[in-house]
């Protein structure tokens, strides 16, 4: 098995299943990769951009702007029981206590931090997958129609869109987190490549057995909208 993702991307964003099946498109339906098939992009809704003004998207982008805050490494990786809408399957931490890594993102479909990454995402996904990473992304949200994936959010200690969690697994021992970080210094407005250098670096020393670098740069992005009373 090469790894599993479930994103989704759609309209109706707010009203989606949490747990999504990653096949589709990556912005404007759904998007999926499970076990061989590749997590490939099949679509974009480019119009999103454009529909805009370059001010108001800026203004966006700066109000939402929130940091990924300190969980220790070396912790264990929560529990968590999510439904994959497209199968109705119900996928659980232990489903992925064969591969030697997991990988779990926590995504917005609005999120201009996440629409910048999108591809590189998608590319960085397909390309450690076939050499033996596991990858989750969840969508966080919504806590009125799936509120579980918000109490995950906050097992988790996630905060913001996009946000990185990288754990590894050694033997029989629990998924360890080693990497809590950014993708790289790229942003929406910062002009710089996007190349995933970060969060490429962390996964190599993971897959080949070598230490994580320990001096990680926190993720920036959007704050996850918590529901009143679930707020971390």
């Amino acid at each position: 098995m090469a790894g599993i993702a479930t994103v989704t991307f759609s309209s109706g964003f707010a009203n989606a299943p949490r747990l999504l099946h990653l096949r589709q498109q990556f912005l404007g339906a759904s998007l999926s990769f499970l076990y061989k098939q590749s997590f490939s992009m099949m679509g974009f809704n480019g119009q999103l951009r454009q529909k805009r003004p370059n001010f108001a998207r800026k203004l966006v982008i700066k109000a939402a702007r929130t940091e990924s805050k300190g969980v220790e490494l070396g912790s264990r990786a929560p529990h968590f029981e999510l439904p994959e809408p497209l199968t109705g399957k119900t996928w659980t931490l232990e489903d992925f206590e064969a591969y030697p890594a997991l990988l779990v993102i926590f995504i917005c479909n609005h999120c201009p931090f996440v629409i910048h990454l999108k591809k590189d995402i998608v590319k960085l996904a397909n390309f450690y997958m076939k050499k033996g990473l596991a990858v989750v992304a969840i969508s966080s949200n919504s806590a009125v129609t799936h509120p579980q994936t918000q109490e995950v959010a906050k097992d988790f200690g996630a905060v913001c869109t996009p946000e990185f969690f990288l754990f590894k697994k050694d033997g029989r021992r629990p998924f360890e987190l080693v990497y809590h970080g950014q993708f790289d210094d790229s942003r929406p407005s910062n002009n710089v490549p996007v190349t995933g250098r970060d969060l490429s670096l962390a996964i190599d020393c993971v897959l080949s057995g070598q230490p994580v670098p320990s001096v990680q740069k926190p993720s920036i992005g959007c704050s996850i909208k918590w529901h009143p009373g679930r707020k971390l």
